[in-house]
């Protein structure tokens, strides 16, 4: 059983994209549909892995725009929190917001998840949601637990946190998560953000001046 990652930086906010690949099965879950579907199913077939399982950490444009295109595509699920309905329907509003026009609407969400950290499988990959609101409603981390690598979304960054100035964002709810959801990981979690490079929970909890003027 072996667990393999891929990354990719697309998009005008240099937004991360992660396809969560099992190595015996080829089969893969992709976790943030950023934007540039082509690139990230050719990413993927690279590999030749296939795409079978698509999840979003939340829903603000930059990471979900792929996501339409690759659900026609591939024919495949998507899961985000129940929450983020209503961003879901705003992405051309969000889109004036940042002076972008013309922006595809997301896919339609086959299955909605709650705020209750819930176990999605597939094949050898088990991925825990991790409810972090904050940085917008409806916002969650994913936890590969065995392979001890965090996708934390637009949580937490190496040396900083999730921008809370945006509809719905509420610094306080952003720090309530970060401190309940994700300190209580061991120091050697590995943080995938989504933008930026990684990082561990242990360098975030020794340097993040977020996290230490908040203790």
């Amino acid at each position: 059983m072996s667990i393999k990652i891929k990354s990719l930086t697309l998009g005008p906010f240099a937004t991360n994209a992660y396809l969560v690949a099992d190595t015996e099965t080829k089969n893969a879950i992709l976790i943030d549909p950023v934007d540039d579907a082509p690139l990230i199913m050719d990413a993927a077939q690279d590999d030749g892995w296939a795409i079978k399982l698509m999840l979003a950490t939340h829903a603000h444009l930059d990471h979900v725009l792929a996501s339409a295109a690759i659900k026609k595509a591939l024919q495949i699920p998507f899961l985000i929190h129940e929450d983020c309905e209503a961003l879901l329907d705003e992405i051309p509003l969000q889109g004036m917001y940042f002076g972008l026009s013309q922006l595809p609407a997301a896919a339609v969400p086959d299955r909605l998840l709650t705020s209750e950290s819930e176990i999605i499988e597939l094949d050898s990959i088990r991925l825990t949601s991790l409810y972090t609101p904050g940085h917008a409603p409806g916002h969650l981390s994913f936890y590969l637990a065995e392979q001890k690598i965090l996708f934390s979304g637009d949580t937490l960054f190496p040396g900083s946190i999730g921008r809370t100035d945006l509809p719905g964002g509420d610094h306080d709810l952003l720090m309530k998560s970060i401190i309940e959801q994700l300190m209580t990981l061991d120091d050697d979690v590995r943080v995938l953000p989504g933008h930026m490079g990684a990082t561990t929970i242990g360098r975030e909890r020794l340097t993040n001046p977020f996290i230490l003027s908040h203790s």
